[in-house]
Formats: structure tokens, C-alpha cells, sequence
């Protein structure tokens, strides 16, 4: 471990192209002394050497400035073999302030964590270039729990870690394999709590599990050290992407269970998973080639191992009657309450990886299986690869998405997390800048503003597309009984409402209910609820909520006469009826109070959906709406 003091002349000249000429190689170090716990120890000549630019307009890392980097106030770790003349070679760098125990920033709170992990952390990227941050989160609110979270960073403690890295922009950007968007890359790892064999403190030692499709900057679907995948000179991230690493200490996932005799580990289950899908991704299913795909991808496949983790965990209690009757004989002990919050975590993450309720074949069936292994076809891909699987699995299509919500997840359960953030730190390179990683659009902004009304549209509507559960369903049938308890006496006692059954043939009673479902049903809903209110997922206050709330409802109110006035002309009497108007208010608060509680699309529809077929065919509607057509036109 070593402090890079200045960039030197040396008498070694070597033989450098235009592109990088103008920098020094050779830089005078002092060793990191042990006895008296400071950089006061040998001084010596190293070389980092500078990569030149590849075919795609951008340099994997530069040493120039690397002495005034923040990130090397406490030293690096390097990583390399002396040359020819005997002077050290840098193959790697580790900024040692990035990897300790102790965080730079402590956020407590679960509503402030949630905010820092979807708002805070990517916030200002480019203007933050060659900066870092380590923060901690921690659920809890006093100060004992905030020492007692700073504490669980014990030697031998694991952390499963969330990666995610975003784009290089400027003069020499990368080319976008979106437009507007910058995808990065996702991955998980797990961080280890060790003694420092310099300084003999603890800090983290992390290792990737790195699913990475075949790619032209040497990286190997495999398990990756820091030092290999991030600090590596030649194809490391350090110097050229803003990166965040997540670490999560959470008991019921990082500790072992022992029910009698009967060992559970998470952690060891999840690894296999990853390590089975970074065999599958190293041999491209027996094809020879890993690509990317609708359905395939680094953040779709390593969703898929934590998938296979969590089906295999339940298959195992559910095939190991030990286990239960441990759990029921010892109902309140530290591990069952600890289990019992391992099921209620797995519960959330199915329902994120799994967001529609439909599970992919090749995510249930065939997780486990490495190719050429399983029965039959064994010589074919058993990768879905098709749209309609990644449609299925959408919230694990943007790595950006995953990683936010995941986190998000974790903390809502209890976990604490250190964040580890990084803007092309290392050395300074002027011509490329840091660029935050995006869902789809999301480059494209409002002027002046952070807001990229896009990406917040698409993913609302995606987010919105979660098939109710059973307590959805139970919440969807309450609030069409309160609707009926609030609209029928009100539009019975001013004669709006009465029993009048429309007497047309099925086929146009089909017809119409086949027609109400698209318009208004999914259309008004779309625009009035999904568009305009934040979905649940969405970190977001009572009072900006409650205002949002306000004028999706005001503006559901007034588009109806609005819409009788210009398209919809046989609606021009019924739409500006106060009594109407009225009961559309009643219906749009319960719509919103359904959205709300359930985050799902298909639940407001039904609502929508069975109050106006109700209304038309049942208490008089397609009446009023014919006597206005038959008004204006007599007018005409």
C-alpha cells in the first residue's frame, strides 16, 4: 500500500503513442508504514502505465493527476510485477478510503434511505467527476440503532453487493446502444468484512459475480476481485464509469440456519444459482456465444439465479418436514423470527422479479440446469429469448430499475447498506465526463429540470401492470361496495339513477362491454390515474402525493363535459349534469384509493370498467345518452 507523492521524469523512456505522450508514466511513492500506522515509510519509483485509445474513441484509464485524487488520500492498494529494469509495474489500483469499515456519510431512516437509493444517488454525476462517497443507510431512527448499525460491520461478516455502472460521455463518449438511454451494467457480489493485512483494520473485500455476455473489452463471465474487475488498468471501470455498489447486511440472508441438523444457507444457495448462470453465460448455452437479448441480459439472467435461490430455499422447507416441525415447535426463537423474515423478503422479490404473476419456464424449470446436461434437446438453447418473456420479467430489464428497486427492497425489510459510490476516479481523463445510468429515455429532460417526463410515463405504466393478488382483489370488491353505498342512494334521490334494463340483443350487449373496457375503462385510467399519480413504488411525500391526487381528480371531473363539448356529442346533456358530475367525482376518488393500495392497472380498470357498464346497461345510461343523441339531432 502505498501514497503516489508526484508524477516524476524518469530515465526510462518508453515508447508512448500521440494520444498519451504528454503524460508521465513514473510517479514517486512512499510505503505505507506499519509501526507508526502512516506513509512514512520507503520511497520508491513506480510505473503506471497509460492505455492508449481504443476502437471505440475512449481510454480504459489515465494516471494523469492521480496524486491529487480524493479517492487516494488514504493510499492505494496496488496490484502488479517489476519490469525488465526493475521498476514496479501497476497492473491495478485500489483507493483504500473507497473499501473502509467507516462510512464518509450516515443517512438513518427508512424513508430518507429509500429517497438517497432512488433520488440522491446518481444526482449530479457529471459535475461530481473524479469525486467519491461511502454512505451508510440504516433503517433505524435512534441513536442506538445507528451505533448498533455502524457496529454490525464485524470481521467475517458478508454483504451481498448490488453493481451497477453507468456511461462515459464527453468528447470521446461510447456510442448508446439505446437512444437517450444509458443502460450500464448490473451484477451481484458478495463483500467480506476482513483484517487489513497493512493496517490490520477491517474494510470490505468484494468479489463480483460477473454474468457478462461476449464482449471486446476482456471481461469473463465469472467471479471477478475489485481489484481484477474495477482497479485493472487495462479493462477496470474505476477511472472511466461512475459506479455504485450497494453492500447489504442483512441476518436473514447472510447468516446460516440449523434447524437439528439440517443446514440452510441462503447466501451459499444464492452463489451456487450465479454460478451455475456464469458457467451457462461462459459457453453461451453450449453455443459458443453469450448475447444480449429482449429476455437476456447481465441483469435479466442474474435476476434469474436470485429467482432460482429463493424457488430452491422453498422447495427445501417445503421437502424437509424437520424444518417445519422445528419451526412450530420453536415459534418464537431468534432463528424462526429470523426465517420468517427471510419468507416475507422472498415474498417481495418474487413479486418483483415476477411482477404480472407469470413465472418464465426457464426461470422455474431450468434455472439449475447448465447446457448439455438436462433431458432432451440438450444440444439447443433453453433460454427464452423471446419479448413476451422479458415483458414478463420487465422490472429486471433495465439494470438502473433493478438495482434501485432492490435496494429498495431490502431496506424496507430492515437492511442496512453502505453505498459505495464512485465518478471516474483514479486519474483524469479531459475528454470523457461520467454519465448516470438511465431507464429507457431517460436522457431526454425537461429544460432547466432533472425530470425526464418519458422514462417516468414508461415506467409508471410498466409499474402499473402488476396482476392484482388476493388482498388486491378483497380491496377491489370493498371499494366497489362503498362506491355502490355512496352513488346509488345519491343518484336515486335526485332521479339521475333508475332500474331500466336496455333490451338489445347479446351480441350488442357484448359489443358494448367489449367497448367500455378499452374506452373509457383503460383509456381514463391509463391517463388519469396512471399517468398523472405516482405509482406506490415511487418514493414521494404525503403532501406531493395528495397534490397529485388533486388534480388528476379535478382534471378527470372536467374532461367529461370538455369531452361532450368536442367528440363525444351525445354525452353534451348527460356530461354536464351536476348529479353526473358528482357521481364521476365519487368514482375517480375511489379509483385513486384502488391505485393506491394496489399499484395495479388491471384493478382501477375492473372498477371503472363495471360502474359504466352497470350505469349503461343496468340503471338507465345508454337512455339518457340516446335522448341526447336524438336532441342535437333535431338541432342539426
Amino acid at each position: 500500500m502505498v501514497k503516489i507523492i508526484k508524477p516524476i521524469e524518469s530515465q526510462y523512456k518508453t515508447s508512448l503513442s500521440s494520444e498519451v505522450k504528454q503524460y508521465n508514466d513514473y510517479f514517486l511513492v512512499k510505503h505505507y508504514n506499519p509501526n507508526l500506522n502512516n506513509f512514512d515509510g520507503i520511497e520508491e519509483t513506480i510505473r503506471i502505465p497509460q492505455q492508449a485509445i481504443d476502437s471505440r474513441n475512449f481510454a480504459p484509464s489515465s494516471s494523469q493527476q492521480i496524486e491529487r485524487s480524493p479517492a487516494g488520500e488514504d493510499g492505494w492498494y496496488i496490484y502488479g510485477a517489476a519490469d525488465a529494469k526493475g521498476v514496479f509495474t501497476v497492473r491495478a489500483l485500489v483507493p483504500r478510503s473507497l473499501l473502509q469499515i467507516q462510512p464518509r456519510q450516515i443517512i438513518t431512516g427508512k424513508e430518507l434511505g429509500l429517497n438517497y437509493i432512488q433520488e440522491v444517488n446518481w444526482q449530479n454525476t457529471e459535475n461530481n467527476k473524479g469525486k467519491f462517497n461511502t454512505v451508510l443507510l440504516t433503517p433505524g431512527e435512534t441513536q442506538n440503532s445507528l451505533n448498533q448499525s455502524i457496529s454490525t460491520w464485524q470481521e467475517g461478516n458478508k454483504a451481498i453487493v448490488l453493481h451497477l455502472f453507468g456511461g462515459i460521455g464527453g468528447r470521446k463518449a461510447e456510442p448508446l446502444g439505446v437512444p437517450y438511454t444509458i443502460t450500464g451494467h448490473f451484477a451481484f457480489g458478495i463483500a467480506e468484512v476482513v483484517r487489513d493485512e497493512f493496517t490490520k483494520e477491517l474494510r470490505f473485500e468484494t468479489k463480483y459475480h460477473q454474468i457478462y455476455a461476449h464482449n471486446p473489452d476482456g471481461i469473463i463471465a465469472g467471479t471477478h476481485t475489485w481489484a481484477d474487475y474495477m482497479g485493472n488498468l487495462q479493462r477496470g471501470w474505476l477511472a472511466t464509469r461512475p459506479i455504485s455498489d450497494i453492500l447489504i447486511e442483512f441476518d436473514p440472508v447472510t447468516q446460516d440456519y440449523d434447524f437439528d441438523g439440517v443446514k440452510l444457507s441462503p447466501l451459499e444457495q444464492f452463489q451456487q444459482q450465479l454460478q451455475v448462470t456464469m458457467a451457462r453465460y461462459r459457453v453461451g448455452d453450449g453455443t459458443g456465444g453469450a448475447m444480449v437479448s429482449p429476455a437476456t441480459s447481465c441483469v435479466q439472467d442474474a435476476s434469474q439465479a436470485l429467482y432460482a435461490a429463493i424457488l430452491a430455499i422453498k422447495n427445501q422447507v417445503a421437502t424437509t418436514p424437520q424444518i417445519q416441525t422445528w419451526i412450530r415447535a420453536n415459534p418464537n426463537h431468534p432463528q424462526t423470527l429470523r426465517f420468517q423474515q427471510l419468507v416475507k423478503l422472498g415474498q417481495s422479490l418474487e413479486q418483483q422479479l415476477a411482477p404480472l404473476g407469470i413465472v418464465r419456464a426457464d426461470w422455474q424449470s431450468q434455472a439449475g440446469i447448465l447446457a448439455g446436461t438436462g433431458r432432451g434437446k440438450t444440444t439447443e438453447p433453453f433460454q427464452d429469448r423471446s419479448i413476451w418473456a422479458g415483458l414478463t420479467t420487465w422490472r429486471t430489464i433495465m439494470p438502473r430499475l433493478a438495482h434501485d428497486d432492490l435496494a429498495a427492497i431490502f431496506l424496507k425489510h430492515g437492511a442496512t447498506m453502505q453505498v459505495l459510490r464512485t465518478n471516474q476516479v483514479g486519474g483524469w481523463e479531459p475528454n470523457i465526463t461520467p454519465i448516470a445510468p438511465t431507464v429507457i429515455l431517460g436522457q431526454i429532460k425537461i429544460p432547466f429540470t432533472n425530470i425526464s417526463p418519458l422514462s417516468i410515463l414508461l415506467n409508471r405504466v410498466l409499474a402499473s401492470l402488476v396482476f392484482p393478488r388476493f388482498k388486491d382483489w378483497l380491496v377491489v370488491v370493498a371499494l366497489l361496495i362503498i362506491y355502490s353505498i355512496l352513488a346509488l342512494p345519491y343518484g336515486w334521490k335526485f332521479g339521475f339513477l333508475q332500474i331500466e334494463i336496455w333490451s338489445a340483443s347479446w351480441i350488442d350487449k357484448c359489443l358494448l362491454i367489449l367497448r367500455c373496457l378499452f374506452f373509457p375503462a383503460i383509456v381514463e385510467e391509463l391517463f388519469f390515474r396512471v399517468f398523472l399519480l405516482p405509482h406506490p413504488s415511487e418514493i414521494t411525500n404525503w403532501l406531493q402525493w395528495s397534490l397529485w391526487a388533486i388534480v388528476s381528480l379535478s382534471l378527470f371531473v372536467l374532461y367529461h363535459p370538455l369531452n361532450a363539448k368536442t367528440f363525444f356529442k351525445a354525452g353534451i346533456t348527460t356530461f354536464f349534469d351536476r348529479i353526473f358530475l358528482v357521481l364521476a367525482a365519487f368514482l375517480g376518488i375511489i379509483c385513486t384509493v384502488a391505485y393506491t393500495l394496489t399499484g395495479s392497472l388491471f384493478a382501477i380498470v375492473l372498477i371503472h370498467w363495471v360502474v359504466v357498464v352497470a350505469w349503461l346497461i343496468v340503471f338507465g345510461g345508454i337512455r339518457k345518452l340516446d335522448n341526447n343523441q336524438k336532441i342535437q339531432n333535431t338541432k342539426v
